[in-house]
C-alpha cells in the first residue's frame, strides 16, 4: 500500500517536533490549571479527542476546501509560515499577538479549540502536507495527541516538576524552533535558494 510505503521515521520525528512546538502544550499548562480552578475539572480524554477530530477534518478536507477557493498547498504553506513566524516571535519576545478571546470555557472551548487545535496548529497541519508524506504527519499527530492527553491529565504535576521558570524556558526554546521552521517553510515553497 503506497500510503504505508511512504513511512519515514525521520519525517515522522520532524513533523512531530513541528507540531509539538506549535501546539506548545507545556506552555499551556498555566492556562489549563487556571481553567481547572474555575470550572472544577478538565476532561483530558474529551479535550484530546475533540482537538484530534478537528485536526483530522482539516488534514483530510483542508486541501479540497482550499481548491474551492483557488488556493494551492504551496501558497497556503507560505501563508502558514507567516503565522508560524508570528507565533515564534510571540513565544520568544513574550508578547501577545493572538488574542484568546473565544466565548465560553472548559474542556472543549477554549482548551480543545482554540488552545490545542488553534489557527496556528491547523495552519501547520496543512503546511506540513507540502513537506512530508501524509502517513508521517498522521503518526506525528497521534503521538502529539498522546502527549496532550498526558499533560492535561498531569497538569498540576507538570507545573510542579518544571516550575514557572522551566515552562518559561521551554516557551523560548520552542519559539526559536518555530522561527527556524517558518523560514524553512517560506524558502521551500517560494523556491528561494540561499547562498551556501
Amino acid at each position: 500500500m503506497e500510503f504505508l510505503q511512504n513511512f519515514s521515521l525521520k519525517e515522522s520525528v520532524a513533523a512531530f517536533m513541528v507540531l509539538f512546538a506549535i501546539i506548545d502544550i507545556f506552555g499551556s499548562v498555566p492556562i489549563i490549571l487556571d481553567i481547572k480552578s474555575k470550572t472544577g475539572d478538565v476532561g483530558a480524554v474529551k479535550a484530546s479527542l475533540v482537538a484530534f477530530v478537528i485536526f483530522l477534518m482539516f488534514f483530510f478536507a483542508g486541501e479540497p476546501l482550499l481548491l474551492l477557493f483557488g488556493v494551492d498547498i504551496s501558497s497556503f504553506a507560505i501563508a502558514g509560515s507567516i503565522v508560524i513566524l508570528l507565533l515564534g516571535i510571540e513565544m520568544v519576545l513574550g508578547i501577545e499577538l493572538f488574542k484568546h478571546d473565544s466565548p465560553g470555557g472548559g474542556t472543549v472551548v477554549p482548551i480543545a479549540f482554540p488552545l490545542i487545535a488553534g489557527a496556528g496548529s491547523i495552519t501547520t497541519i496543512l503546511s506540513l502536507k507540502a513537506e512530508y508524506a501524509p502517513i508521517n504527519i498522521l503518526i506525528a499527530l497521534i503521538v502529539n495527541m498522546m502527549f496532550v492527553f498526558l499533560v492535561i491529565r498531569l497538569a498540576s504535576a507538570v507545573e510542579r516538576i518544571l516550575g514557572p521558570s522551566g515552562i518559561h524556558i521551554l516557551r523560548k526554546i520552542f519559539g526559536i524552533i518555530l522561527l527556524a521552521i517558518a523560514v524553512k517553510l517560506f524558502i521551500t515553497n517560494t523556491g528561494i535558494i540561499l547562498p551556501a
